[in-house]
């Protein structure tokens, strides 16, 4: 399934700090959630193929992709639900499906179930949702943000390139990592890179994780059997506390299942998705 050129055109302002957005095709809407290290660009193989359909609406997080990085922001788990929701209300979206991704998933879900907002259904990819979460390496830069945010360009480079393709099953080409790698390049992307790590917690997710079966619209929870990051048995756990949810392993394909096993992913959502009238 080949990519297509993303681009993230619109701007919404929120709390002073721009987020940016775009919107494609026609149909019920559909609002995709990106999760870390990534961006909205983690959908490109899957956008199009959903906009032939539904009407999609994508965003970079607060501190992600190409909305705004500053220093000392706030862009924790805590803020980015509050984001989800007033996106919801400027895009005028009132019972959207939503499909999210990794910390994307935990957004949703506080979306959903802390700040009210009705899905038409929603689908998990491979999402933060239950504890234990966090990598050794999260752990650590958890302690020392500083001392990595100050590191050299090349090595953070190379500590970044080596993290994310850690996300897939199969290996990554250079040229397929770079969109992933740019937004964290640079003074303000290393910075911002290290930051949203520091801003990791588990509280987040304790929050919600005894209300899942409070959750009021179809769910489909979607996992990379060779998911390193999060294990398979998290998703078995997601699913079982949702009654009626459906659970879909996805072979040969890790973290990043959008890279790994993107056809499957499409053929999963137009199962599970409700029909266009």
């Amino acid at each position: 399934m080949k990519s297509v050129q993303w681009t993230v055109p619109e701007s919404f302002d929120f709390n002073g700090q721009s987020v940016r957005f775009g919107v494609m095709g026609d149909g019920p809407p559909l609002v995709l959630v990106h999760g870390t290290p990534f961006s909205s660009y983690v959908w490109h193989r899957i956008a199009p193929h959903l906009a032939a359909w539904r009407r999609v609406f994508y965003f970079d997080l607060i501190g992600y992709g190409l909305s705004a990085m500053n220093e000392g922001q706030d862009i924790s788990l805590g803020v980015q639900n509050r984001l989800l929701a007033e996106l919801l209300r400027h895009w005028d979206l009132e019972h959207p499906d939503v499909v999210a991704h990794d910390f994307g998933g935990a957004t949703a879900l506080r979306t959903h179930l802390l700040n009210g907002c009705d899905f038409r259904s929603l689908t998990l990819v491979d999402p933060v949702a239950l504890r234990p979460w966090g990598s050794p390496f999260v752990r650590h830069v958890r302690r020392y943000e500083a001392a990595f945010a100050g590191l050299p360009p090349q090595i953070h480079e190379a500590i970044l390139a080596a993290y994310v393709a850690g996300a897939a099953h199969r290996r990554l080409t250079a040229e397929e990592l770079q969109p992933y790698l740019k937004p964290w390049i640079g003074p303000v992307g290393q910075s911002a890179f290290y930051r949203q790590i520091a801003q990791m917690d588990e509280h987040y997710t304790a929050e919600v994780e005894d209300r899942y079966a409070e959750i009021r619209c179809p769910l489909l929870v979607v996992w990379g059997e060779e998911d390193a990051w999060l294990p398979i048995e998290q998703g078995r756990n997601l699913a079982a506390r949702v009654p009626g949810s459906r659970f879909l392993p996805v072979a040969r394909a890790a973290h990043l299942v959008q890279e790994d096993a993107p056809e499957a992913l499409v053929a999963a959502l137009l199962d599970f998705l409700p029909r266009v009238a």
